[in-house]
């Protein structure tokens, strides 16, 4: 599985899932040319199909995610949920800075077992020094299965991440 941005310039060489462009600030364009998705997250076959520092949507495929049992794995719903809340708060950073996530959490209400889920990141807070998203993720009737939480810290683009 690889990860990537729906249908736009961005897009690696996979066919395009969701049949339209993604919808992309200008400065998440030029963040996701410059950092990609990361490794994890085109391991678990992410794909970003909008991008803000305010808004953020993608889907993961349940198949290839799971746990022994068939149900979506509990921490695959946190690294969808830092995937998309992490990149926000670098595109809310951006150009001067850069986030760091200090603080993840989660609480699943219910399971999935086929099919792909969506999460949809929505800024709680954006400061100079802290982002707060919350990530509501959803099957795909609409039902919520977990809402997860990412503070980031805003760091100078000089600093060493720790």
């Amino acid at each position: 599985m690889q990860a990537y941005f729906a249908c736009g310039s961005i897009q690696r060489e996979e066919s395009c899932m969701s049949g339209s462009d993604p919808i992309l600030s200008d400065v998440a364009k030029e963040v996701a040319a410059q950092r990609g998705v990361g490794a994890l997250a085109e391991k678990m076959g992410i794909e970003i199909l909008e991008l803000s520092a305010e808004r953020a949507v993608a889907t993961m495929p349940v198949e290839g995610n799971t746990q022994p049992i068939g149900l979506l794995h509990g921490g695959a719903y946190l690294v969808l949920g830092e995937t998309l809340g992490s990149f926000a708060a670098n595109v809310w950073a951006h150009p001067d800075g850069h986030a760091v996530g200090i603080e993840i959490s989660a609480s699943h209400s219910k399971s999935a077992t086929k099919g792909f889920v969506t999460g949809t990141a929505t800024a709680i807070s954006l400061g100079k020094t802290l982002t707060l998203h919350e990530i509501i993720v959803t099957n795909e009737a609409g039902e919520r299965l977990s809402t997860v939480r990412i503070t980031n810290l805003i760091r100078k683009s000089n600093s060493q991440a720790d």
